[in-house]
């Protein structure tokens, strides 16, 4: 395997890997979760794993594009930074949400990891502009899922 095919590999493996995870810590709560008054626009349980495997394959291949750039290596450590830190915040809010039911807590917790993504892909697209529309899909997926979080908080208040 070329050194390029092992770097995607492993850039694309990382997300799917900390989704993975996340799935795995949280696999008990989704019947709780489907038991939970939902917001109006609620997608059925089944579109959240499909969806999210795809924002993260996306998100390893932005992080690849960085990764292969030709930035300067502070900018790409830092970007990669940004990078690293949200993917903490989007496992730990699986478990804020999921596993112990904060639904505010993990409310403002998403709008925290929201800002997160919008810095990281800054810094991403600073260095390659493809990265932008690579992450504006989990942009726009996290920013709906605060209107979901936000609305189970409220209709389960």
């Amino acid at each position: 395997m070329s050194h390029k095919l092992r770097q995607l590999v492993l850039c694309i493996g990382i997300p799917l890997a900390v989704g993975g995870l996340s799935g795995w810590v949280t696999r008990g709560a989704m019947e709780d979760f489907q038991a939970l008054n939902q917001p109006p626009l609620s997608p059925p349980g089944w579109l959240f794993p499909v969806v999210w495997t795809v924002l993260f394959i996306l998100m390893g291949i932005a992080s690849y594009l960085v990764v292969r750039s030709q930035g300067p290596e502070k900018q790409v450590k830092r970007a990669l930074t940004f990078y690293g830190i949200q993917l903490g915040f989007n496992f730990l809010w699986s478990i804020l949400f999921f596993n112990l039911g904060l639904y505010l807590v993990s409310f403002f917790w998403l709008v925290l990891l929201w800002c997160l993504i919008l810095l990281t892909t800054l810094q991403f697209s600073a260095l390659d502009r493809r990265t932008f529309w690579l992450m504006l899909p989990y942009l726009a997926w996290v920013a709906f899922a605060g209107y979901l979080n936000l609305g189970i908080f409220w209709l389960n208040r």
